[in-house]
């Protein structure tokens, strides 16, 4: 099965995703929707090459805006760092959870002294006691 490679940009207008398929020289289309853009470079891939619809794959390649690439970028980085930050304070919290405690508090002053509830003190705890706190 041959392998095909469709690029796509958003057009000028801002309208229009425009796709190529640089192994079918003179290929060039574009669609409406960015969902539309495998059955159009199907069909012209077919067309242009009289090949099957279905004899062949298509790869889309979504060449975004610089400006657009730039920002999706930044917002993963952010999450992973968010991802981070957030296993780091629910480690934080269960070794205060255990440090509470080892010094011989309730569960239930555990949990007030935290502000959580009682049942959130005890799984902090019981997570904190697998790890051996």
């Amino acid at each position: 099965m041959e392998d095909y490679r469709v690029e796509v940009e958003l057009g000028q207008s801002g309208r229009w995703w425009v796709l190529s398929v640089p192994d079918v020289p003179g290929a060039h289309s574009q669609a409406r929707r960015l969902s539309q853009v495998e059955d159009v470079a199907r069909e012209l891939i077919s067309l242009m090459t009289d090949a099957k619809p279905d004899s062949f794959s298509v790869h889309i390649d979504v060449k975004l805006p610089d400006a657009v690439r730039r920002d999706l970028e930044r917002s993963a980085a952010l999450r992973a760092e968010a991802a981070r930050a957030q296993s780091e304070a629910a480690q934080l919290s269960r070794h205060a959870a255990c440090l509470l405690r080892s010094r011989g508090l309730p569960l239930r002053d555990v949990g007030q002294a935290l502000g959580v509830s009682f049942q959130r003190a005890k799984q902090l705890v019981d997570e904190a006691e697998k790890v051996a706190c």
